[in-house]
């Protein structure tokens, strides 16, 4: 006799099925995605970019709030940026920052055979340092900003990153539920969520995301208007 769908142990959900339905339906892989992921391999980058559905997931965030500016901490091989950069209109901007030289120009290859590059701006070099350099240079509000990076700077990140987004923009912060969850011990990640939850500007929840290797989670924070 069948067991209701809600009486099903949570360790019998199958997520590499599930990720694969989404993915099959919502996001396939064109060549330019298929070629990413192997330009990485080939350099030696290791493959901590997005899963293929949350590289979908990130399109259409970026779609929904109407992006024209996104900003990026953590570049990798431009799995996640190509993403981005297909959200925006023509005359948008992702501007990605990436610490290692190697990986940057990885992705400006995969960006370029995307058909994307005229939209990017890589910056290379300490995260923290080039978005001290942006705040100087008083340039227009990003309407996203994707936090991708090492996870022991990503309050120093969200501190740094949040006066450049717009009021009503989305910060996104990637890898946010397992090491919060599965682990007692300290993590730049739990930290980060307990930074989003303590900001009174930010509405704040984490959205699970499905991976083959399991659960993962996003952090979802809208930066709220003056009005809110």
């Amino acid at each position: 006799m069948n067991r209701p769908f809600m009486e099903i142990n949570c360790m019998e959900l199958n997520t590499h099925a599930y990720d694969d339905y989404i993915g099959s339906l919502f996001a396939p892989q064109d060549a330019a995605l298929t070629e990413t992921i192997a330009e990485m391999e080939r350099e030696g980058v290791r493959m901590m970019n997005v899963s293929a559905t949350e590289g979908k997931l990130l399109q259409v965030l970026a779609l929904t709030t109407g992006a024209r500016r996104i900003l990026e901490v953590g570049t990798l091989g431009g799995y996640s940026g190509i993403h981005l950069a297909r959200a925006l209109p023509d005359d948008g901007k992702l501007i990605t920052l990436e610490i290692a030289p190697h990986h940057a120009e990885v992705a400006r290859r995969n960006f370029e055979r995307a058909g994307v590059m005229q939209k990017v701006e890589i910056h290379v070099g300490p995260a923290a340092e080039t978005l001290r350099q942006l705040a100087s240079e008083g340039g227009p509000p990003f309407d996203l900003v994707f936090i991708d990076a090492d996870k022991s700077g990503y309050v120093e990140y969200l501190e740094l990153a949040l006066p450049l987004l717009r009021e009503g923009g989305l910060l996104l912060g990637d890898n946010t539920l397992p090491d919060a969850v599965l682990t007692e011990e300290d993590s730049g990640t739990k930290r980060y969520n307990a930074a989003a939850a303590e900001r009174s500007e930010l509405t704040t929840v984490i959205v699970p995301v499905l991976r083959h290797r399991g659960l993962d989670g996003l952090t979802v924070s809208v930066k709220r208007t003056r009005a809110a």
